[in-house]
């Protein structure tokens, strides 16, 4: 059995995201600081090796015509530096929006740690594909 972890991946921040053993549930786990890349990538494979992880999906900000930005393509290869497990790309429209309106439902503050909002992105991110599967 294995788990799924899920990133978030923006320009300060990357959300991270991890479901269950039956693949069924997506929970948050944590968020980074991504920049210095070697370090955020070092604590990526530490929390995927800790957790069984054998998947990682990537959110990818594509435009709202479906074609690939500036940040899609940084997603992308950000993603590339991680190796050693299946990397899935899903598509990541809105859930910056999304994730926000969940924490406010919930009522949890998060304008003052929009680390909030990633791992909550990653969830979402997460239960996607979890719902495809």
């Amino acid at each position: 059995m294995y788990k799924v972890m899920s990133l978030d991946i923006g320009t300060k921040r990357i959300g991270i995201a991890l479901s269950d053993y039956l693949l069924m549930l997506a929970n948050g786990h944590s968020y980074i600081q991504r920049q210095p890349e070697d370090k955020a990538i070092e604590e990526i494979l530490k929390i995927a090796k800790e957790n069984n992880v054998k998947k990682i999906v990537i959110g990818v900000p594509y435009n709202m015509d479906g074609t690939q930005g500036t940040q899609a393509q940084d997603c992308k290869d950000f993603a590339s530096k991680i190796h050693g497990f299946e990397i899935i790309y899903e598509d990541e429209r809105l859930t910056s929006d999304a994730a926000e309106e969940n924490l406010r439902v919930k009522k949890i503050d998060f304008r003052k740690d929009k680390g909030l909002v990633d791992i909550e992105s990653a969830c979402i991110i997460l239960e996607q594909y979890l719902s495809r599967k």
